[in-house]
C-alpha cells in the first residue's frame, strides 16, 4: 500500500519525510531513501523545500522523470531530479 500524499509542510519533520520517501516502487526507493540519508541535510532551505515538493508528486510521474521517459515540466523539480541522480549511485 502506498503512503498517503502529504503536504510539503508536514514533510519538514525528517521522520515523516523518510516515510514519504518509501514509494513502493523499487526504482524510486533506491533513489529517494539513500538521498535522504546521504544528502538531504546538506541542502539549503530552498532546496529542501523543492525536494519536499518533489516527494508529493505522483509515482508514475516520478518514475517517468527519473527514468528519462518524460521531462519534468517544472524547472526547479527538474533541477532537483538531476541533482539527485548525480548524488545517488544506483
Amino acid at each position: 500500500m502506498l503512503p498517503l500524499k502529504q503536504s510539503e509542510e508536514a514533510l519538514k519533520d525528517k521522520r515523516r519525510l523518510k516515510w514519504a520517501c518509501r514509494r513502493g516502487m523499487l526504482e524510486l526507493d533506491v533513489l529517494f531513501e539513500p538521498f535522504v540519508e546521504q544528502a538531504y541535510d546538506e541542502l539549503s532551505e530552498q532546496q529542501k523545500a523543492v525536494f519536499r515538493r518533489l516527494v508529493t508528486c505522483d509515482d508514475p510521474d516520478l518514475f517517468a522523470w527519473f527514468m528519462g521517459h518524460k521531462e519534468c515540466p517544472e524547472p526547479e523539480l527538474k533541477s532537483m531530479i538531476e541533482f539527485m541522480l548525480s548524488r545517488v549511485k544506483v
